[in-house]
């Protein structure tokens, strides 16, 4: 239930566009990812884990890009406890060339019980996509290392914008000793909402 992002501008009209284009956020992993939610081979979910602990906020630090991401800044993804004890995800992240807020509402449901940190996350029903916690903080759930259902997407997670950046090395070296492509790491700007489209001289 991590965050990981992405994003609806307006929900009616963007709905259809988007899912042809799998924009669905840091959680979503949508469109390309439709009906993907294995683990990857070789990645064994966090343990222990209490999935309590893990609902609330989580700030987006660093991803692999992919194209229902790409321009966004200040991502964010909360979760909750739904009455029907599924999980309630947000999605919110700045598109910094629309230059506007987008967010994006879903669910997802524990694969294996609340015990295991693999997820399946839907926001277009019945398309799903994985999201698996294979890193974590033990001591506060203060930081999170997710993947989806293949090693083309990774999030480093965090309860703040910014991570120490001992701690982000050090995610970053367990990322790159599962095999995931971590030269190709962004980083995730949270300096506040910047518009980047050029203005008309």
């Amino acid at each position: 239930m991590a965050s990981i992002t992405m994003f609806l501008g307006d929900l009616a009209g963007d709905a259809l566009r988007l899912a042809r284009r799998g924009r669905a956020g840091v959680f979503g992993l949508l469109g390309m990812l439709a009906g993907c939610t294995g683990v990857p081979n070789g990645i064994t979910p966090a343990q222990p884990f209490d999935a309590g602990r893990y609902l609330g906020p989580w700030y987006e630090v660093m991803r692999l890009d992919h194209g229902f991401e790409r321009d966004l800044s200040d991502v964010t993804a909360t979760y909750g406890l739904r009455p029907d004890g599924k999980i309630s995800v947000v999605n919110k992240g700045y598109d910094t060339k629309a230059c506007r807020w987008r967010s994006i509402e879903g669910y997802a449901t524990f694969q294996k019980g609340p015990e295991v940190p693999s997820l399946s996350v839907t926001f277009f029903w019945p398309l799903a996509g994985g999201y698996h916690v294979f890193a974590l903080d033990q001591t506060d759930y203060g930081y999170a290392l997710v993947s989806g259902p293949t090693r083309d997407y990774l999030w480093i997670l965090a309860r703040k914008p910014d991570l120490d950046p001992a701690i982000r090395a050090s995610l970053v070296d367990i990322a790159r000793q599962n095999g995931f492509a971590v030269d190709e790491l962004i980083l995730v700007d949270h300096q506040g909402p910047v518009c980047k489209t050029a203005k008309a001289g």
